[in-house]
């Protein structure tokens, strides 16, 4: 849902942390192990980029207190199914103002069926 509404909104992905203006790391926080690998990946994405936005299960409670002790460069830690609450903080660390051309912008993203 995080992704479909940034897309919509104009805002691209990057399969890079190098041409990245943030980071979303999802987090889990079923198992201990997950936890780990969620904590690695935010502190992974702070070394790599230096801009993360953290989401999921491990954004509530004890543990998102957990991320902020241990990685307070963090932009914003929401909870799961929070997702609005991450798109504002795209919007708040990332605004986006697309160039407007009367040509495009009269296509729907999905494109015109002609049949």
């Amino acid at each position: 849902m995080i992704l479909t509404q940034l897309q919509a909104e104009g805002y691209r992905t990057s399969k890079s942390y190098d041409g990245a203006d943030l980071v979303i790391v999802n987090t889990c926080g079923f198992i201990d192990s997950a936890k780990q690998e969620s904590l690695d990946a935010i502190g992974e994405a702070l070394s790599e980029n230096g801009r993360v936005i953290v989401t999921g299960c491990m954004g509530k409670g004890d543990d998102a207190r957990t991320i902020m002790e241990l990685h307070p460069k963090v932009l914003s830690v929401t909870g799961p199914a929070a997702y609005e609450e991450v798109v504002s903080a795209v919007h708040q660390y990332v605004p986006y103002t697309p160039v407007h051309d009367p040509f495009a912008d009269l296509v729907p993203p999905q494109g015109v069926k002609l049949t």
